[in-house]
């Protein structure tokens, strides 16, 4: 599945409750979620880890769609110019 394919289903399941939600909670929740991904990753499964890999990026998707951001363009200067 290609990133913009992401923030379209993203879109799709949550996207009208999420922008009623607001960005200050969607970035609250995205790092509540990279805090599970850390406990996650520390002491859990590999089913765990990949489950709440899964919830990070479906909220990083989330904060992309409202700020009106593409996560392909975001990540380009990866493939561009790498820092």
């Amino acid at each position: 599945m290609e990133l913009s394919e992401v923030q379209a289903r993203v879109e799709e399941l949550y996207g009208e409750v999420d922008r009623e939600r607001g960005i200050p909670s969607t970035v609250a929740w995205l790092c509540e979620e990279l805090g599970e991904l850390a406990q996650a990753v520390r002491k859990g499964t590999k089913e765990q880890q990949l489950h709440e890999l899964g919830d990070v990026l479906a909220w990083l998707a989330s904060l992309a769609n409202q700020i009106d951001l593409s996560l392909e363009d975001a990540f380009e200067r990866y493939v561009d110019d790498p820092p």
